[in-house]
This record gives structure tokens, C-alpha cells and sequence, in this order.
């Protein structure tokens, strides 16, 4: 089912994600997350946060085209994967600037400055604990993802002269 996404101005984009009690809830969760799946295709994003979709819970989904592999059809094969109760452990690498947008705060996009790679730990689909190097693209809007779970905007990111530009635009947001 496609769940409706929470735009900015709302408060609980703004509010720190609590933990998930994984295994009270395991068929709420596989159910969210087949939402959470149906809402992210229906809007043709590459992400999506728990708080988002009006939940404050650590959970976050991500679906990456890889965009220099094709499957055996043609198309983009995607990099999908479920983050429960994820902690990052370390950011590294290069740090580098790159057009972000949010389907939370639709007809803005800026340019960020992300580290190239993250070691990060989490519960997958099947509650198994996984701790993962991730680089590139991938690692970007997983970054990009926490920290939603963390009440933090990518338009925080912005210099104060940026976020002037915007600020009609989140104006007409509310």
C-alpha cells in the first residue's frame, strides 16, 4: 500500500527515531516495509525514512539504481536494501558535493558535501545484524536517510546564504 509522504514543516521530521523492539513487532515490520517499497516506487525515489511516512522509528529503505549494470531485460538493476535500528560507525573517504533533493521537501535540490564511505551496522528484512562497508552513491543516500532518523534535514547542510534562497519556498511548504 502507498502511504502518504509527510512534508516539511511537519514535526516529526525533527524528532529523534526510536529504536524498533524487533521481535514484538516482526509482522508489522515485514508489512511496513512492503509499503514502505510500494510508496518509494510510487514516487520514484531513491529512499525513504521511517519519519517520512509519519512513524518515529529507526527503520529506512533504500533503492539505488546501479546505473553501470543492466539485467538480462535491459533495465537498471537496483541496489535494495532495509536498515532496522542502524547505526553508523564511520564515515571516511572523500568528501565531495553532490545534488541532493528529499521527497519530503519536493522542488528543492542543493548541493551537499557527504564523505565517500560509511561502515555502518543494522538489522536487514529478516532481522539479521549485518555491518556493511558502503561507498559511493549508495553510501550518500544511506547518510541521507539516517539522518532523517536523526530529526535532520539535508537542507541543513545549506550555508546560510542557500538557505535564504529557499526560504519562500519552505514558506509555501507549511
Amino acid at each position: 500500500m502507498v502511504l502518504p509522504i509527510i512534508l516539511y514543516g511537519n514535526p516529526i521530521l525533527r524528532k529523534k527515531c526510536l529504536d524498533i523492539d524487533l521481535f514484538s513487532y516482526k509482522k508489522e515490520i515485514n508489512q511496513l516495509i512492503k509499503d514502505m517499497f510500494d510508496t518509494v516506487n510510487q514516487s520514484k525515489g531513491i529512499g525513504l525514512a521511517a519519519p517520512q511516512i509519519g512513524k518515529n522509528i529507526r527503520i529506512f529503505i533504500v533503492k539505488i539504481p546501479n546505473l553501470n549494470k543492466k539485467n538480462s531485460n535491459g533495465n537498471n538493476n537496483y541496489y535494495e536494501e532495509v536498515f532496522i535500528n542502524s547505526k553508523i560507525l564511520n564515515t571516511y573517504g572523500k568528501e565531495y558535493k553532490f545534488n541532493e533533493g528529499c521527497l519530503s521537501i519536493p522542488g528543492i535540490m542543493g548541493d551537499i558535501k557527504r564523505r565517500s564511505n560509511i561502515l555502518i551496522e543494522y538489522y536487514d528484512h529478516n532481522l539479521k545484524k549485518k555491518r556493511k562497508n558502503i561507498t559511493g552513491l549508495c553510501a550518500r543516500v544511506i547518510l541521507h536517510e539516517y539522518d532523517h532518523l536523526n530529526g535532520k534535514l539535508f537542507i541543513d547542510y545549506f550555508p546560510y546564504k542557500e538557505r535564504k534562497k529557499i526560504e519562500k519556498k519552505l514558506i509555501d511548504l507549511l
